[in-house]
Parts: C-alpha cells; sequence; structure tokens
C-alpha cells in the first residue's frame, strides 16, 4: 500500500484530501500508525491532533468509504469502542467515482443549455427557457420590461469544453 506521504505528493490529491478533511486532518493521516486498529482516543492521544478532529476526519473518511472500523462492546460497562483502520487503497476509485458524477452533473446540464433557447430580463438579469417567456408574452414577470434573447453558446461552448476534459482525462473521450 502507498503511503499517506506518497499520496500526498500528488497536487490533485493532496488538494481532494485538504478539501475532504482539512489540514488538522492531513496532519491526523501523516501521524496514523501504519499497522493495525486504534480507537479515535487512541489516535488523539499518539498523534496529539485534538479528540473532535480526529473523529469528524474518521467520520468523513468513513463516509467516503476510506476509513472502516469494527466496534467492541464491554460486557461490563456496555460502552461502544470503534477501533479504526484507514483504506487508503481505494483513494483512486474514490476520486474517479466523485469525477464521474460530476461528468454526469456537467453532461445533464450541457444538454439543457443544448435543448433550449432562453430569453433575459436586462434590468434584473434573470433568465428565462422559452416556455416560460413565451408564457408571459415576454414580458419580465418581475419588472414587466420585454425580455431579449439570451445567446447561451459561450456557455455550452465551455460546457463542452469541460465535458471533454473530463472524458479524456478518464480514458472514454
Amino acid at each position: 500500500m502507498v503511503s499517506i506521504t506518497e499520496l500526498l505528493t500528488d497536487p490533485a490529491i493532496n488538494a481532494y484530501i485538504l478539501r475532504l478533511i482539512g489540514e488538522e486532518g492531513i496532519e491526523l493521516l501523516r501521524r496514523f500508525p501504519e499497522e493495525g486498529e486504534h480507537s479515535d482516543e487512541e489516535l488523539a492521544e499518539k498523534t496529539g491532533v485534538n479528540l473532535n478532529t480526529v473523529r469528524h476526519t474518521l467520520y468523513t473518511l468513513y463516509e467516503k468509504r476510506l476509513a472502516e472500523y469494527r466496534r467492541l462492546k464491554n460486557t461490563e460497562t456496555g460502552w461502544l469502542t470503534y477501533l479504526w483502520h484507514l483504506r487508503l487503497d481505494r483513494l483512486h476509485d474514490v476520486i474517479e467515482e466523485e469525477i464521474r458524477d460530476v461528468l454526469e452533473h456537467l453532461d445533464a446540464r450541457l444538454t439543457y443549455e443544448e435543448k433550449n433557447d432562453f430569453y433575459m430580463c436586462k434590468d434584473c438579469g434573470v433568465i428565462y427557457t422559452f416556455t416560460d417567456a413565451a408564457s408571459w408574452n415576454f414580458e419580465c414577470p418581475n419588472c414587466e420590461k420585454m425580455l431579449e434573447h439570451f445567446d447561451n453558446e459561450l456557455i455550452a461552448t465551455a460546457l463542452r469544453r469541460r465535458v471533454d476534459r473530463i472524458k479524456e482525462s478518464l480514458g472514454s473521450a
């Protein structure tokens, strides 16, 4: 498995993890013991990272399937202890999945931009689809000024470029 230090040398991965868990979370990852499972209290003590930050970081990583836990119940007290370990081997798959989600949203937006004709109120700055504009007789429902045709080709072109670049980076262009 690749170490966290090696992963963080990649600027894209570093930026992703920083956005996900922040500087303190990255510090926890850097100090996280390589072997075994550890409770959140133990991790806070061993790493010197605040317990709340440890818990927040672990739960955030868990939501992304980058950390897992095993739950133990103390038979005498009934207390639960969560023993955590990292699954950073899944990091590339998680990032790819998020990129594919973004691609899906951008594709949907591009389709919307390509299939609609738009009208804009120059005073209010609000843009309406042809269907909405026609239902208001091409008058702004806010200020009652005439709506003007809005050319969205720049938006569509930018979306097309972004979609193509993402597809290319995923190897599906």
